[in-house]
């Protein structure tokens, strides 16, 4: 691995893509992509006694259909990279002591999907690990419950707010030959718009999109035409045009080739308010979907830059501002594999 630019790891080995797990909700299940997840579930305490199992259960599953998929056992791996939106991580942390793997907890909020990602990929490419498995969960009801309000509070909501994506996305990663390779990995920097509103993250998520795909186009000398797809984890309805002119000001135009995962997920008439969030919103659409249209030959190259806003309930009561971050991942057809 080398660093390229500024912020850019390049991936000097080959790393693979090797099997993907996804778990969803009712809701995502019922969403244009529902036909292509793993496991979905009819409700959102799938099988289990609290919310809280629910979104482990989640994580299980996807995890569980990794192995699977490579046909391994959790002793076959090296090191599981996991994280989630609960306080202290609650989840990866109960989801680790059972699988017994070397373990590395990780927190980007809704950036997590490629954090894990990038960090795995890059020791796997440095010698450091054999096989990784990254992973990352969401619920909407334990998200809704730590950060806002219970749902059954009913209390109504702006336009602006997203809905927390109910699901589970892993990836297994090695240097063993698949379809998928990951090539590079951009790491951003916290931004902050100023926003301190909590059912507005589209917006603050927004320069942190930004800056980090900036960023990967100077560090690599690209442009948005040297991708099939360019995808924003959840910035939403709200936040996406922002970011488009926040680089279209910068003289970087994303034309046809952008979407976002949080628009992906969901049907229009689907009641999601802005469009899907959470750390599980990339992963399942990543994972489920975009990787998949690779195996297809429908894209070739694609960047995924999953954003997270890294606040807490506290600095919320605070009136603290909302910093945000964007971590982005190029997936790529493999030659010959």
């Amino acid at each position: 691995m080398r660093l390229t630019g500024k912020q850019t790891w390049v991936f000097e080995n080959d790393v693979y893509v090797n099997a993907t797990g996804t778990a969803v909700g009712p809701r995502e299940a019922l969403g244009p992509l529902g036909a292509l997840f793993d496991t979905k579930y009819e409700d959102l305490h799938c099988g289990e006694d609290n919310w809280e199992l629910a979104e482990r259960r989640l994580m299980f599953d996807a995890i569980g259909t990794s192995l699977k998929q490579a046909n391994l056992q959790p002793s076959d791996i090296n090191f599981l990279l996991a994280g989630d939106l609960l306080n202290q991580n609650v989840t990866a942390n109960y989801v680790a002591r059972a699988l017994g793997v070397p373990f590395l907890c990780m927190f980007g909020a809704c950036s997590t999907s490629m954090e894990t990602l990038a960090v795995g990929s890059a020791l796997v490419d440095g010698g450091f690990a054999n096989r990784i498995l990254a992973a990352t969960s969401s619920h909407n009801a334990t998200a809704e419950r730590q950060f806002r309000y219970p749902t059954e509070y009913g209390g109504q909501k702006p336009k602006t707010a997203t809905f927390t994506v109910t699901g589970s996305g892993c990836a297994l990663v090695s240097q063993e030959p698949s379809p998928i390779k990951i090539t590079s990995a951009t790491i951003g920097k916290v931004q902050d718009l100023g926003i301190k509103d909590p059912f507005d993250m589209g917006s603050a998520m927004a320069p942190a999109a930004a800056h980090t795909i900036q960023q990967h186009f100077e560090d690599l000398n690209r442009t948005a035409k040297d991708y099939d797809l360019i995808v924003t984890g959840d910035l939403s309805g709200v936040g996406s045009p922002i970011m488009r002119q926040m680089l279209l000001e910068e003289g970087y135009d994303l034309g046809s080739v952008y979407n976002d995962c949080g628009l992906m997920i969901y049907h229009e008439d689907q009641e999601v308010f802005a469009g899907g969030s959470g750390c599980a919103c990339s992963a399942v659409v990543t994972y489920a979907h975009l990787l998949k249209e690779i195996k297809l030959g429908n894209l070739k190259r694609i960047l995924v830059v999953a954003t997270g806003a890294l606040l807490s309930p506290t600095m919320v009561q605070q009136k603290e501002t909302i910093p945000t971050i964007a971590h982005g991942v190029v997936f790529e057809a493999a030659k010959g594999v």
